[in-house]
């Protein structure tokens, strides 16, 4: 089986990723959407995640802890995100078992070496007091060397199948159950044990990727949104959205409801992410749009020149754009500008 990444072109070529019934222990929405996606490696994945990324260890317990007693069954975090063992201790706390909670973390850039990826992994197996993760990610297309200052390994850029090679060790070794890839452009051309079973990326109004989101279909490759409400200062603007705003009122349910029904309905998984225990309970209840008001605000989101937000290129020094291929997306100057370089850029946004 081969992989390759040009541009949006991504990934998969077989294995197919679809529908099923409700995962155990997850919340039944009264609606016709998806609670789960079942992915190649039959394991069933929520299709509703808390994202914990920007969520400060004084404030990312109780949420977590909030999920969980709201329904949440999928929680995704991340190495750089730094809360990690917040993270683990809320789980412990909140009497969930282990095996009911699907649990994502993601392999930073400076450990993109062979030998430095089972210990990254151990790490936050450790922080997350788990003994497996439901899903690995390679965190962003670009491996550092470790140690250094954000100097960019070209090798390991160019080609990330070593470090591919030793995700689908950990599979075999049973620390991780799914391995997948997050905003990456180009992971082999070699045959692959495991396939991606996701790729992680920005999707939100602002910038929907339609084309992304068909290829991957076609492809049966599942998409995570994530920023689904839109990143830094969009949300605001998100939820102020004309037709956001009718299809709320109309369907009775919040403007954040709405969008979050409208991304399941895209057919991705979303990870919202929230502190504030109201929002986190209301961000988990979806409806299905009717056909007309989905395809309205599928019309308005794919009518404007999308902008990209998260985007680390310059402050990581690099001589290129990350998403050089994505055809034409803006990146706000005043936006990029506030994203820090290195594993503290979490705080600001480079670390998504």
């Amino acid at each position: 089986m081969y992989v390759s990444y040009l541009g949006v072109r991504a990934i998969a070529r077989s294995s197919k990723v679809h529908m099923g019934k409700p995962c155990h222990g997850a919340r039944r929405n009264l609606s016709s959407l998806p609670s789960h996606y079942t992915l190649p490696s039959g394991h069933k994945i929520p299709s509703v995640a808390l994202g914990v990324w920007k969520a400060e260890k004084d404030e990312v317990g109780e949420a977590v802890k909030t999920a969980l007693k709201a329904g949440y069954r999928h929680i995704d975090g991340a190495w750089a995100y730094r809360n990690e063992e917040e993270v683990g201790q809320a789980l412990k706390d909140s009497g969930v078992p282990r095996e009911q909670v699907w649990l994502t973390s993601k392999l930073w850039n400076t450990f993109h070496s062979p030998e430095d990826v089972e210990p990254a992994l151990d790490e936050s197996l450790q922080k997350l007091g788990t003994e497996y993760l439901d899903l690995y990610l390679i965190h962003w297309p670009i491996a550092f060397k470790k140690g250094s200052d954000n100097v960019v390994d070209e090798e390991l850029t160019a080609n990330p199948y070593p470090t591919w090679q030793k995700l689908e060790e950990l599979v075999d070794k049973g620390k991780v159950r799914n391995i997948g890839v997050s905003k990456l452009r180009n992971l082999t051309a070699n045959p692959l044990k495991y396939k991606p079973a996701v790729n992680q990326v920005e999707l939100n109004f602002w910038n929907p990727q339609p084309e992304l989101l068909k290829w991957a279909k076609e492809h049966d490759l599942l998409l995570e949104a994530y920023s689904p409400l839109g990143s830094n200062n969009q949300v605001k603007e998100t939820l102020k959205v004309p037709e956001v705003q009718e299809i709320a009122k109309e369907l009775g349910i919040t403007p954040a409801q709405a969008v979050i029904s409208w991304h399941i309905q895209r057919g991705t998984v979303v990870l919202p992410k929230s502190v504030t225990p109201s929002r986190v309970i209301e961000n988990l209840h979806i409806v299905k749009l009717p056909e007309d008001l989905f395809n309205k605000l599928e019309k308005a989101a794919t009518s404007h020149p999308p902008q990209r937000v998260v985007n680390p290129s310059k402050n990581w020094g690099l001589p290129y754009d990350i998403f050089e291929d994505d055809g034409g997306v803006i990146v706000p100057e005043e936006q990029d500008a506030g994203e820090r370089a290195g594993i503290e850029g979490w705080r600001t946004g480079s670390a998504a």
